[in-house]
């Protein structure tokens, strides 16, 4: 498929080099459907093996027998570095245990990204408006929250700029690495590039967002030719190679290779339902051919014990379900699966894991803790 290009390359480009970007709804895993209001309680020890490491968390197999998903949003991400935390390693955890996941997500992680030179006063509104939008989030009123977020962007900007050293032309227009693939910008268009760029910078840091838009319209125009030339789009052999299907008959090629340009000519056009129409085309002309993962294959991340009678009945409907699936036989497939998962979802429900909001992790002898 074609490479695409966003204009927020830009935005995000630049804004690494001081401007922190923040997400109304970092909560990830969060559940909305649980009050977010963490508890205090007692802390917890548990002692075990890391399973899965999930950037922020890690997922840890007790020396209990039980399963425990720990949260390590309390620590900088440089101390998380630093612990070079991977899957087999012995650690010690000392945390609370918290009924919801969107426990995790506290103000005070919230604020650790937050541009250290905000005032008290802002710190305070912050915090309240935070709490607000995750008690809106939590009713399910997701535009108001957003809303919300939106406001909370108006306090945090003027901090984020007054830190914000934005690449010059030249370091930010290096990093496509033209002049590394024999490509070069004409010098008229390169003039031009210079100038719009500059002109979007002092927009931005004027806070003129909807203007500065503007900008990057005008300079993606100029550059977009370059970028399609620098990453030209995927053919259709290309595609074919890449996605591991084989043996496909000559007649089934045919109409595939007639789908993918469709394919591109929609995305072209930004004809989205068109695309879509053609994608599923795309799928029900391939599926009969999908090599799918084996039962084997399929349960290898399972962390918990199956009977082996439950385990037979389990392998034997999954490959049923694979064959209908690879058929067109949804109806019959779903009543499979449904099946399928009402011998799997209890086993999961019996280990399911217990939620720790981690204070202090030990690992290989050595203390860690929070750093405020």
């Amino acid at each position: 498929m074609k490479k695409p290009f966003k204009k927020t390359l830009m935005i995000a480009s630049a804004l690494t080099i001081g401007m922190a970007v923040f997400s109304p709804f970092q909560v990830g895993v969060a559940s909305a459907e649980k009050t977010i209001e963490a508890s205090v309680q007692k802390e917890q020890q548990i002692k075990g093996t890391i399973k899965f490491m999930f950037g922020d968390s890690c997922f840890i197999k007790g020396d209990d027998g039980k399963f425990y998903y720990v949260g390590l949003q309390k620590f900088a991400d440089e101390q998380i570095e630093q612990m070079n935390l991977v899957e087999g390693q012995q650690i010690s955890v000392e945390g609370s245990v918290l009924k919801d996941s969107s426990e995790f997500y506290t103000f005070e992680v919230y604020k650790k990204n937050l541009p250290k030179e905000i005032s008290k006063e802002d710190l305070k509104k912050l915090e309240i408006m935070y709490k607000e939008m995750q008690k809106l989030e939590q009713e399910k009123k997701y535009d108001e929250a957003d809303e919300m977020y939106q406001e909370m962007h108006k306090i945090i900007k003027p901090y984020e700029l007054a830190n914000w050293m934005p690449e010059s032309f030249e370091e930010y227009i290096a990093t496509y690495e033209f002049n590394g693939n024999s490509l070069v910008i004409k010098e008229s268009d390169n003039d031009q590039l210079k100038v719009i760029y500059e002109e979007w910078i002092k927009l931005e840091k004027g806070g003129k967002e909807e203007e500065a838009s503007k900008k990057l319209d005008e300079f993606y125009k100029i550059l977009d030719p370059y970028l399609e030339a620098l990453y030209p789009p995927q053919t259709f052999e290309e595609f074919i190679a890449e996605s591991g299907l084989k043996d496909l008959p000559e007649d089934v090629l045919t109409k595939l290779k007639t789908n993918f340009e469709e394919q591109q000519k929609a995305l072209k056009d930004d004809n989205d339902e068109l695309y879509e129409k053609l994608w599923d085309e795309y799928y029900q002309l391939i599926r009969p051919y999908i090599n799918s993962l084996s039962f084997d294959e399929y349960m290898s991340d399972i962390y918990f014990e199956i009977s082996t009678s439950d385990k037979e009945k389990l392998k034997e409907i999954y490959e049923e379900a694979i064959v209908l699936d690879r058929n067109g036989e949804d109806e019959k497939a779903e009543g499979k699966w449904e099946a399928f998962h009402t011998i799997l979802d209890p086993y999961y429900e019996a280990n399911k894991e217990i939620l720790i909001f981690a204070s202090k992790l030990t690992i290989n002898g050595h203390d860690y803790l929070p750093q405020h």
